[in-house]
């Protein structure tokens, strides 16, 4: 939890302007959008557009965070986090606070999402989430406090996206924030070193959450407790086996998971439906390339018409220039 000198600290009321010292950006604030343990985030405004600011008064936390948005810009392809926009302190007479400032990603969370456009959505959302984390992972980065609250989905199409930073970690070492629901360590499950399996657990635990939209207290813990509490749920059944993998750390790779959920979407027969917006999700952003290699293939075409026309002209040029020289031969 969040303690209450650095909540009071940064407490803002509604119309508050914030200039930064060093930038002289402006920022308005509409409302609290939440806080945690390192600082408490705003909608703001600023120049007719809505941002998300983060006010914290640890220096330390808030700079850890803006090289970790500045490291997930660098990873290609990656949709993640939000982005960076700005960094800077505020003065004020109870002394300097430090905020930064990033994209406002606007959507419904993933478990409101799930609530409202149905359980067939689930594998698709995991689906893209882990393509996120794969790129993640390889770039030597745990995303740490996996859950529901910290996943947004804009659209449409929907697209995830995450939109709290704070507990992500350079793998290896402890993991700095987690919630104990989906923290394999309060289940008896493995450490809270930052590994890719981290994630991955989290992943499982997520997908429990969604037949448990307000969660469950912890008993006897461990993966016999999580094992019957996915056996109580028939909408779990077909993805009894991929949770327990995740739970258990068997996957070798976000990259593996994602696989292994493919396959169970598509060998179900009662999943048309999730296999037919799978394949319209994939659909979607194969459409761009396919425009890219469609007008390469015409411009290899053209090039090719283009070479085959210059070939044809000097062989007719060289054929005529024998045949000149042969006349010239026979003259003389």
């Amino acid at each position: 939890m969040m303690n209450h000198s650095l909540k009071n600290q940064c407490k803002l009321d509604i119309g508050t302007v914030i200039k930064g010292k060093w930038h002289q950006n402006q920022y308005t604030i509409v409302k609290e959008l939440g806080f945690g343990a390192n600082g408490i985030v705003y909608l703001a405004k600023s120049k007719g557009q809505y941002v998300a600011l983060k006010m914290s008064d640890n220096g330390m936390s808030i700079t850890s965070e803006v090289n970790v948005l500045k490291s997930f810009a660098k990873v290609q392809g990656s949709t993640l986090g939000p982005s960076l926009l700005d960094v800077d302190d505020w003065v004020r007479r109870t002394g300097m606070v430090s905020f930064y400032v990033m994209e406002y990603i606007h959507g419904l969370n993933f478990l409101e999402f799930i609530e409202q456009k149905g359980k067939s959505w689930v594998p698709i959302l995991v689906l893209q989430l882990l393509t996120d984390l794969e790129r993640l992972h390889e770039n030597g980065w745990v995303f740490g406090d996996l859950k529901p609250e910290n996943l947004i989905v804009q659209g449409p199409p929907p697209k995830i996206r995450c939109i709290d930073v704070g507990g992500t970690t350079i793998q290896g070492r402890a993991i700095k924030e987690f919630t104990e629901f989906y923290d394999r360590g309060y289940w008896g499950l493995g450490s809270r070193k930052a590994d890719y399996k981290y994630d991955l657990f989290a992943v499982g635990m997520i997908f429990i959450n969604t037949a448990y939209p307000k969660r469950f207290n912890k008993t006897v813990g461990g993966v016999h407790q999580l094992s019957q509490m996915i056996k109580a749920k028939p909408e779990l059944a077909k993805y009894e086996n991929f949770i327990l993998y995740a739970l258990n750390g068997h996957f070798n790779s976000a990259k593996d998971m994602r696989k292994h959920l493919l396959n169970i979407v598509n060998d179900s027969p009662s999943s048309s439906s999730t296999k037919k917006t799978v394949q319209t999700q994939s659909t979607r952003m194969q459409k761009t390339q396919s425009i890219k290699n469609s007008s390469s293939r015409q411009v290899n075409k053209q090039n090719k018409k283009h070479h085959g026309f210059l070939e044809t002209f000097l062989i007719i040029f060289i054929v005529t220039l024998l045949y000149i020289f042969y006349i010239l031969g026979q003259l003389i």
